[in-house]
């Protein structure tokens, strides 16, 4: 029986060209001959996101990565398939330089935005194949940094390859059940044996992308103290020949909530060789700096473009969608809520975009001491701030769909899904904003930060901005104001306070990134759009600062009792005996 109603599925354009404000900001931060350049890269990238990339994803839907662990004879293989959606973008990659552009630097420290434009386009259509290029861009990075010649010669032509048939991805193997985030507690450890080759043992717990051609590890070379100082930096070669080295044993592929196309695994460690990053075989985290730095820029712009999506496909529906008599584009309360998620949009596109600016010029030496200092700053403000935002924003677009949002076979549950990794890979919220306050201590205090929000604010000149650019600034000041009580308080109230601080700053950063950007528009485009994003977003909360009592907070979260809590929400009637209802 054919139905007598089918819904038109939503679809998508090409992404560059439909995307405004990618498109208004290339135009305003790339000088003329640079932006000449890299737009019909761009233009193409666009069209293959929005067509055949997008078209193999809706069509791959089903499929996952499997692991078979053993031959038909009985040998031990680990053999991992991938999807054909991460085969082709694997190709993609390497065709278009999503890696290499950063690398090659034709455009001096612009170079950053223009790989984060491409990957900004590229993500959304290939199923988180964003995760292993985040891991291989600041695995080079690493290298780079490290000075070690001969491993940069050996891995870095191939991590920032053009050729798919040389290109290499790498991994990143951290995170053991001992400890997440607190990588103090690695257990792996680094022996040498009677050749002179390092060998690791030990099992890594979660180690995303177990594809990858090479990895960069933390681990206890023998005989050295506990604790983060006791860590070296290992480059690990994870395949030979296309199959995993001697010594790597994958346990089982991860069952996730989301990121389900990314083989993720657990690892056993059996005598797997390695090499040393740095001479100095201490202080290991430190070493991999660099490279958190590269993947939080990946997490920020990653977490602008998978709201981004889920706009594209909201909007077009909307336009298809029939409710009531009309389209539900024409239902004010519906334009109320994609107008919030554009405003939204706009702001994590250009609090991301600026990271991506400020990477670019420390890569090219174009960075001076201040500079470089901004960029510590920003980075876990923008990847905190995006990452919670992209949840609540791609929850939002399921919503926008209805029950057809909910159901897998239209593609729109996994953005959600998908996005939920943001707030966790690369560091939690709570993470990052303690690493926000080291930052703070390194950088002495706020002025940095304070001379941002100004260079953003001085060339606002029409009311509406200038206003917007006041509640940014008034929000800063509400943070400024908590940090130096609560270094007065102590380290307790440092931390606890730390989360709505550092959202505070992103969300204040946000609004005064977009006005600026707004009133350029106004200017050079005549567009009045992001204007009425800017306006969107002073008009929302940017201020999470809150005096909050610690015993509340302590009662609440661990769901104790609290006597001495009583007192500060007691009246004086509630001291009296209730009425006998049987003599009242």
């Amino acid at each position: 029986m054919i139905p007598d109603v089918v819904q038109p599925p939503p679809e998508l354009a090409n992404q560059y060209d439909s995307d405004r404000v990618l498109r208004s900001y290339v135009r305003r931060v790339l000088p003329d001959e640079v932006h000449a350049a890299v737009e019909p890269g761009l233009r193409a990238m666009g069209q293959r996101a929005g067509n055949e990339l997008y078209a193999l994803q809706q069509d791959d839907l089903e499929n996952e990565p499997t692991l078979t662990r053993w031959g038909p004879w009985g040998d031990r293989i680990d053999q991992i398939e991938q999807t054909e959606v991460w085969e082709r973008a694997a190709e993609v990659t390497a065709e278009q330089g999503v890696v290499a552009v950063a690398y090659e630097q034709v455009h001096d420290s612009y170079s950053r935005v223009h790989q984060m434009a491409l990957a900004y386009l590229f993500i959304p259509s290939t199923d988180m194949y964003g995760c292993p290029l985040a891991m291989t861009d600041g695995a080079a990075r690493t290298l780079l940094d490290s000075g070690n010649e001969a491993l940069i010669e050996a891995a870095v032509p191939h991590l920032t390859a053009r050729d798919p048939e040389s290109f290499w991805t790498s991994g990143q193997w951290m995170t053991e059940v001992s400890g997440g985030s607190d990588v103090s507690q690695t257990r792996t450890t680094a022996r040498r044996d009677p050749e002179g080759t390092w060998r690791l043992h030990g099992r890594k717990w979660f180690t995303s992308a177990i594809t990858a051609d090479v990895a960069l590890a933390l681990a206890r070379p023998e005989g050295n103290p506990e604790g983060s100082e006791g860590l070296a930096l290992f480059y690990v070669p994870v395949r030979e020949g296309g199959d995993l080295a001697d010594g790597i044993y994958v346990h089982r592929l991860k069952d996730k909530l989301g990121t389900r196309k990314l083989p993720t695994a657990e690892l056993h460690l059996d005598g797997a060789p390695a090499r040393p990053v740095t001479e100095n075989l201490r202080n290991g985290t430190r070493h991999i700096a660099p490279m958190l730095s590269v993947t939080r820029t990946w997490n920020a712009v990653t977490a602008a473009a998978y709201v981004r999506r889920g706009l594209a496909l909201a909007r077009d529906y909307a336009r298809k969608r029939e409710a009531f008599g009309e389209a539900i584009i024409d239902h004010r309360l519906h334009q109320e809520t994609l107008a919030d998620l554009q405003a939204q949009l706009e702001g994590m596109f250009h609090l991301s975009f600026r990271l991506a600016e400020l990477l670019g010029r420390r890569e090219s030496g174009r960075a001076d001491e201040s500079t470089r200092t901004l960029l510590r700053l920003l980075t876990p403000i923008a990847k905190l701030t995006t990452a919670k935002q992209a949840v609540a924003g791609t929850s939002e677009v399921v919503e926008a769909f209805g029950g057809a949002g909910y159901v897998e076979d239209t593609g729109i549950p996994p953005l959600h899904r998908d996005a939920q990794v943001l707030p966790i890979w690369e560091g939690t919220t709570n993470v990052l904003a303690l690493d926000l306050l080291r930052a703070l201590e390194e950088a002495e205090d706020l002025a940095l930060l304070r001379s941002e929000l100004e260079r953003c604010l001085s060339p606002l000149k029409t009311p509406a901005l200038r206003e917007a650019g006041q509640s940014a600034l008034q929000a800063f000041r509400d943070a400024a104001d908590w940090l130096r009580a609560a270094q007065d308080d102590g380290i307790g109230k440092l931390q606890a306070g730390a989360r709505r601080f550092a959202l505070t700053l992103g969300h204040a950063l946000e609004l005064a990134y977009t006005a600026r950007h707004a009133q350029w528009a106004l200017r050079a485009e005549q567009d009045p759009r992001s204007a009425a994003a800017a306006e969107r977003l002073a008009n929302q909360p940017i201020s999470r600062i809150a005096a909050l009592d610690e015993g509340g907070t302590r009662a609440l979260a661990r769901e104790t009792e609290s006597a001495s809590l009583l007192h500060r929400y007691q009246s004086s009637d509630d001291v009296s005996p209730d009425p006998d209802p049987e003599t009242s």
